[in-house]
């Protein structure tokens, strides 16, 4: 009798062994998981860096259809929150909240006139490497274009 109730005492909990089966499965579920929305996080920056682009050129072609100019490399994208001195038909403020950085917390590279975009101006990211110049850059020309 006392046999039966170790056996069915025993069937009851689980084992050490079954314990660090179940966590090894969870740690690998986690880990696929992981891997798959960190992916989508860079990509959802990406977006984020075109919509804000895109945004600016708007806000760039709005300048200068007040102006009569783009603004200078040396005004910069500053010239769509700040008047400069020598435009006298200045309607802005352009963007509400300033001048935005890009998802990973570096300045948008603004170039008038564009080395890229001959009649206009070239507009970039430095993308999700920080560095200027490389793939992964998100800008206002395409590749073609060059």
């Amino acid at each position: 009798m006392r046999l039966a109730w170790y056996e069915s005492r025993r069937r009851g909990g689980f084992s050490l062994i079954e314990l660090l089966l179940v966590l090894v499965i969870l740690a690998t579920l986690a880990a696929l998981v992981v891997t798959k929305f960190a992916g989508r996080s860079k990509q959802a920056k990406v977006t984020a860096a075109e919509t804000e682009v895109s945004r600016l050129e708007t806000a760039l072609d709005a300048f200068e259809i007040d102006v009569g100019r783009y603004p200078t490399s040396q005004e910069g994208l500053r010239a769509l929150y700040d008047q400069p001195g020598n435009a006298e038909s200045w309607k802005g403020p352009y963007l509400k909240r300033g001048i935005p950085m890009d998802p990973w917390r570096n300045e948008y590279i603004y170039e008038y006139p564009g080395r890229y975009n001959q009649d206009g101006f070239d507009l970039h990211s430095p993308g999700p490497d920080g560095q200027d110049g490389t793939d992964d850059d998100i800008k206002n020309w395409s590749e073609k274009d060059v």
